[in-house]
């Protein structure tokens, strides 16, 4: 069974920067997509940003131009970079990886980001 390890989460302010980091515990030549998911307190878990394997991304429109998703096929890695966060960011970011018939492998167990105001 392969675990999703994450790491980055943290405390900013407003406007400040913040990168997110996901790998797999061992190389699964399944998964297709890998991305973020967040949820924040009180809201569904929501999409965030993925990839697919072939370069093919995907961002929520509140997130873009402000996120950059990038991964790593040959080492099962996927990393966020998040520039310009605001408050409405605050939320438990989870890495998340699929086949590419959308059947979830795994999930990471979460990280807190938290933007300050």
């Amino acid at each position: 069974q392969v675990q999703l390890v994450e790491s980055g989460g943290g405390l900013v302010q407003a406007g400040e920067s913040l990168r997110l980091y996901c790998a797999a515990s061992r190389i699964i030549f399944s998964i297709n997509t890998m991305g973020w998911y967040r949820q924040a307190p009180g809201k569904q878990r929501e999409l965030v940003a993925v990839a697919t394997s072939g370069g093919t991304t995907n961002y929520a429109d509140s997130v873009k131009g402000r996120f950059t998703i990038s991964r790593d096929n040959a080492k099962n890695t996927v990393w966020l970079q998040m520039n310009s966060l605001k408050p409405e960011d605050t939320a438990v970011y989870y890495c998340n990886a699929k086949t590419g018939a959308g059947r979830d492998i795994a999930w990471g167990q979460g990280t807190q980001v938290t933007v300050s105001s």
